[in-house]
């Protein structure tokens, strides 16, 4: 009862009643309109139809196009109004022409090691093609001269994190979706706070939509008093604006330029199981020494000149070799890459893709979130299909029931290609990874879902021939060992109503 009451009276709830009250405005606008001018209600009918045809000439995925004519056919008046609203203001415009300069302003610091990839197409020429698409398309090289070290828990990677960010001389950068107040920003605040007195370059970069409901709308100038440099991406007004779903889901943290942080993790009590929400909190995460640092340092930068794009800084002064004179150790091919909303190649899901047609024995998949798109699903079931054994972990206590729902409603497909479906029984699996054939694995942030691979800002870490992969894999079969098999006596218990509401609810899956 008292968490209903803080939600009653929370600034969440504001915001939604903000948002609901300029959707029922518009409806009850249009109506008044349509009572009194029977041309109205033509002309408004009349533009649902061309907003149909526009949608189903965009160069968008097939299933966001379906979740869109749906209501927009349903609703005519109201659906074709709100897809106008949403999608064709200017502030849409300026986010994405600013995001595109920034990205192409910086491009130049990201340079491939073409003596790095004639290395690798003479080990796996496959593994070298991506490399040639991610660094053509996405801008991003693939390295050498880098070790990674991978955690299995939000436990293990902040005791790594803290004992590095003590160690920081020259600057500290910090990119994250959600940042809570608790025991754990509590402990790294103080650390961040020690360093600004010595010195140490400090900037914070969070998310408007993802922290801002919880911590106060003035943080970032309370950190910057700390004389932390503090930015919020994207601060969220509650306006009916495709922006807004253009959120910085990426959790990066650079180290003087030669230590690096990626992975699921935000910062909060509940990642590191300090405060339960949702049984067990299951996450992963990696840590970055070497020369593949430098592709987060120049992400964060981008990130962070997006604010103030007006600003110039001179990149190179946080290159790893600027504070680290001797040899990087090399283990492998480390990949670090990001996805961005509005350029049009959807990197997140060609990764992901180029992993699962490229399998031969074995694709093994953790994901918070299961909402597949028809090529996905094409993908994973050839690749069943071919012989390559496919398992995906989702959660046994999901975070939101609706997105538990939609991954409901694909089990019984999926198993009929020959997928076999794991739900996490101790509580919430949070980990982004992918890990196959014992030398090729993914951490990062990006779900399989429509928000990750279409709308958000992502970051992972590809890795091709690490020793850490052993331990991605062997983490993968320790916690399959604590998973229960979706079969034919759990889809038997799912109610026929519950179906029902299932495949409503995976309809509109592209937009929620």
């Amino acid at each position: 009862m008292r968490k209903f009451i803080r939600f009653v009276f929370s600034r969440k709830m504001l915001i939604i009643l903000i948002l609901l009250v300029q959707v029922f405005t518009i409806i009850a606008a249009v109506l008044r309109l349509s009572e009194h001018f029977a041309w109205v209600y033509a002309l408004f009918t009349l533009l649902s139809i061309i907003v149909v045809y526009v949608i189903l000439n965009k160069s968008t995925n097939p299933a966001y196009k379906i979740a869109w004519i749906i209501p927009t056919l349903t609703l005519p008046i109201f659906g074709g109004i709100v897809y106008l609203v949403y999608s064709m203001q200017t502030s849409t415009k300026v986010f994405k022409l600013a995001t595109l300069k920034r990205v192409s302003d910086t491009r130049d610091y990201l340079k491939q090691n073409y003596s790095i990839t004639d290395e690798l197409e003479k080990e796996n020429v496959y593994v070298r093609n991506l490399a040639g698409y991610m660094n053509n398309k996405g801008g991003f090289p693939i390295y050498r001269n880098t070790t990674v070290t991978y955690f299995r828990c939000g436990e293990e990677k902040f005791e790594q994190v803290k004992a590095q960010l003590r160690r920081a001389k020259h600057f500290i950068f910090m990119e994250y979706f959600i940042i809570d107040d608790g025991k754990i920003w509590s402990e790294i605040l103080e650390i961040l706070k020690e360093k600004v007195k010595a010195g140490v370059d400090v900037r914070v970069l969070y998310d408007g939509m993802g922290t801002q409901m919880l911590m106060p709308d003035d943080y970032d100038k309370k950190l910057r008093r700390f004389g932390i440099k503090c930015r919020v991406f994207n601060s969220f007004k509650p306006l009916l604006s495709s922006t807004q779903n253009n959120r910085d889901h990426r959790k990066i943290m650079v180290i003087d330029g030669h230590t690096g942080f990626n992975g699921g993790i935000n910062i909060g009590d509940e990642y590191a199981n300090i405060k339960e929400r949702f049984g067990y909190w299951k996450d992963t995460a990696v840590m970055l020494h070497g020369e593949a640092v430098w592709s987060f340092t120049i992400m964060f930068l981008q990130m962070w000149g997006l604010s103030e794009y007006r600003i110039k800084e001179d990149y190179s002064v946080f290159a790893p070799h600027k504070n680290h004179p001797g040899d990087f150790l090399s283990d492998g091919y480390v990949m670090p890459y990001g996805d961005i909303p509005v350029d049009g190649e959807n990197v997140g899901e060609l990764v992901y893709m180029d992993i699962i047609n490229k399998a031969r024995k074995y694709v093994y998949i953790t994901t918070p979130y299961l909402i597949l798109d028809n090529e996905m699903m094409v993908a994973l079931g050839f690749a069943a299909k071919s012989g390559v054994d496919i398992k995906i972990i989702v959660p046994g206590i999901p975070d939101k029931w609706y997105v538990h729902c939609i991954a409901q409603s694909y089990y019984k497909e999926l198993i009929n290609l020959g997928i076999k479906i794991y739900e996490y029984t101790p509580g919430f699996i949070h980990a982004k990874s992918f890990v196959s054939d014992d030398n090729t694995a993914v951490v990062g942030t990006i779900n399989l879902d429509y928000r990750s691979l279409y709308l958000h800002f992502e970051c992972a870490t590809y890795m091709y021939n690490t020793s850490c992969i052993s331990d991605i894999k062997n983490d993968f079969m320790d916690t399959l060992s604590k998973c229960t098999m979706i079969d034919d006596e759990y889809l038997s218990r799912i109610s026929a109503g519950k179906k029902i509401v299932n495949g409503f609810l995976r309809t509109l899956g592209p937009l929620l």
